[in-house]
């Protein structure tokens, strides 16, 4: 038996933000600096109405529009995000409604930020193998720019809005995962971080004063907040291990690899981690120019685009992984 992503769709919002524009906004920006470090010039951005559970919702029309399964075929919603409608019910159980999926779906949602999709996979390929799944629609959807302070230059430089839905099934030979591996190191869970809202500091009794930090981005406890330097040496440090285990427990050699996907979290990250590990520019993937960091997003949306221009191509061995919120870090290798 192989369980397999049969297809993968995005969706992306209409509102674009552009390095110009930001420019606009913050005249002392040094936008062209930004821009070698980012690899962004501009990215998708929610309106004001939108939320992650209504791009989620786009994002598996646009899928079940192209795809040959039907709707009620799917056993499984999965639901990456950090945000969603409601504290409760699990917004997974609001996609499931407004998609009309059968109610012998079963539907839950998680939290896992950049490693998301590798998490996804993991669980929906251990739900199928186990027996309880044939076909699992896994979603990953983050409205993050509503959580950035409009005032933060530097995480509004970054950052993406963005929706992918994954349809994983069970018997086919167009691609199989390998072996997961996962890790975590707890003790930096505040290095990106929304820290009020929810019930250790609920709203708004802990609300605070925006403030500046010392490069000038306003800050306040109830935005998000990344720590950039702890992320980059994290995401430098780990990757090497994570390659070099996958490679271990796959039973496969560095050159057996076409070529490796990581969590696009900007340019330098992965410009550093491609350096760190010597891997070729024609085997190194980045695609973060148009869209930014989309989080749990990033990866399926690079397999998308590069399966649709024909880059990543029948017979091909990936090596995907992700790095941050957590911090948290997870990878497979899988044959197209």
């Amino acid at each position: 038996m192989q369980n397999i992503i049969q297809d993968i769709s995005c969706y992306f919002p209409a509102n674009v933000l552009t390095n110009e524009r930001l420019q606009v906004e913050f005249p002392e920006l040094k936008v062209p600096e930004l821009t070698r470090l980012t690899g962004v010039t501009q990215r998708h951005i929610c309106s004001e109405d939108q939320t992650s559970v209504d791009m989620a919702v786009a994002a598996a029309h646009n899928l079940f529009h192209k795809s040959s399964i039907k709707k009620s075929d799917i056993d499984f919603v999965i639901y990456c995000s950090a945000g969603g409608d409601y504290i409760t019910p699990a917004s997974s159980c609001i996609i499931h409604n407004r998609l009309a999926l059968p109610a012998h779906c079963g539907a839950f949602d998680y939290n896992q930020g950049c490693t998301g999709f590798i998490y996804g996979l993991s669980m929906a390929d251990s739900m199928i193998s186990a027996g309880n799944a044939d076909n699992i629609l896994l979603i990953t959807s983050e409205a993050i720019t509503k959580t950035i302070h409009p005032n933060d230059s530097s995480n509004r430089a970054i950052f993406g809005d963005a929706a992918t839905a994954s349809l994983i099934v069970r018997n086919s030979n167009v691609s199989k995962f390998g072996k997961f591996i996962f890790g975590t190191d707890g003790s930096k869970y505040d290095r990106i971080i929304i820290k009020h809202g929810r019930e250790r500091f609920p709203l708004p009794k802990y609300a605070e004063e925006d403030r500046l930090d010392s490069y000038g981005n306003t800050r306040n406890d109830a935005n998000f907040f990344m720590d950039g330097s702890e992320v980059f040496n994290f995401s430098v440090a780990k990757a090497p291990e994570l390659v070099s285990r996958l490679l271990t427990k796959s039973g496969l050699n560095f050159d057996d690899i076409d070529f490796f996907v990581f969590h696009q979290a900007n340019q330098i990250i992965l410009e550093t981690i491609g350096k760190k590990i010597k891997i070729p520019d024609d085997k190194m993937i980045i695609d973060i120019k148009t869209t930014g960091n989309t989080v749990s997003s990033t990866i399926p949306i690079v397999l998308k685009n590069a399966i649709d221009q024909g880059k990543i191509k029948r017979g091909n061995i990936l090596l995907i992984a992700g790095f941050g919120v957590g911090f948290s870090w997870g990878g497979t290798i899988m044959k197209i």
